[in-house]
């Protein structure tokens, strides 16, 4: 089935003015768009609690802050950028209330609506705009004129133009510059876990991290397994994302285009497909949300032990410490927790 595809020029601005819109969370997505949005010429209130952090961030960017009931109360349109763990009891407590028919509802990722940890009221427009790259991404790439290719998707349109107000914020976010690919909230969701899961976090840590180990329990110093097996996934990264793992390939040594050829399949084999598919059903069940959420409302004590552990990793250590040879790494640095 072809993909629509969105631009700037299919989007129109116009349908923000005199409309406000509450972005609820200032985190990694949350401070993207809301300076994105502001700097846009949108209307913007930063929704957090009293006692949040980030108040004082999302003033010292210039955006007025509010509590998440007043910001609610105030907008037109909701955007909630809370992390899934939080976003239904942030929902339920602070946001239902003050939905008014007529209202947008959106969320950059499709998670709680979903799986059906929120249910909004039938005379709510209920959108998606998610951003395929981290909150940073989106807006170091936004403030270069550049975008980040946005998923859209509508999930309910009691007014009929529900869509138009979401390709309008994603064009406004920097969204419309790179793309903005029409959706459903549940192949954005479950390709959005799956991916994540099995190839770019999940996947690759453990990659990286096994590399690294069999090397060092070969005899081969720390360091040099470091650079191999970590710092250089960047470079192979920054080729793909260019042009292809066909281009990777023509860029790399014959040596190593072999190699990629007669040892990958070693590594990841039909077993390890097979293992994929067990992460897709669980994800499609809704499994994976299930213990997700458990896990969260027992406080995470499995969670954090898991993060605890993992931050006690040699590769750890040795990579703070190669990191710290190199400064010009710092440069335009993607993350700063001071401002974000």
């Amino acid at each position: 089935m072809a993909l629509n595809i969105y631009y700037d020029k299919d989007a129109d601005l116009g349908r923000l003015e005199g409309k406000t819109v509450a972005i609820i969370g200032y985190g990694s997505q949350g401070h993207a768009h809301a300076q994105n949005l502001h700097a846009s010429g949108v209307k913007v209130i930063v929704g957090l609690r009293k006692d949040s952090a980030s108040w004082s961030k999302a003033e010292g960017a210039g955006l007025e802050v509010a509590t998440v009931a007043d910001a609610a109360s105030r907008s037109e349109i909701i955007m909630l950028t809370l992390p899934d763990e939080l976003a239904a009891d942030v929902y339920a407590s602070e946001v239902a209330a003050n939905l008014e028919a007529g209202n947008y509802l959106c969320v950059a990722h499709g998670f709680n609506l979903h799986f059906g940890a929120i249910e909004p009221p039938e005379n709510v427009g209920v959108f998606m705009v998610a951003p395929k790259g981290p909150g940073h991404t989106v807006r170091d790439h936004y403030e270069a004129g550049k975008g980040v290719p946005c998923l859209v998707a509508v999930q309910q349109d009691p007014t009929g133009d529900t869509l138009q107000i979401a390709l309008a914020y994603a064009s406004a976010i920097g969204g419309g510059r790179a793309g903005i690919i029409e959706t459903t909230f549940k192949e954005e969701t479950e390709t959005d876990l799956f991916g994540e899961q099995a190839v770019l976090c999940g996947g690759m840590t453990a990659l990286m991290k096994a590399g690294f180990e069999t090397l060092v329990e070969a005899g081969y110093a720390p360091e040099m397994a470091y650079f191999e097996c970590i710092h250089e996934v960047k470079l192979i990264v920054d080729l793909i994302y260019q042009d292809g793992i066909a281009n990777m390939r023509y860029s790399v040594s014959n040596t190593a285009e072999y190699g990629d050829f007669v040892s990958g399949p070693r590594v990841i084999d039909a077993d390890t497909k097979a293992r994929m598919k067990d992460i897709l059903t669980d994800i499609q069940t809704g499994e994976f949300a299930k213990r997700f959420i458990l896990e969260n409302k027992s406080g995470g004590i499995a969670f954090k032990a898991m993060r605890r552990h993992a931050a006690e990793h040699q590769i750890e250590e040795v990579g703070a410490r190669l990191r710290g040879l190199m400064p010009w790494l710092k440069e335009r640095q993607l993350v700063d927790r001071a401002k974000n």
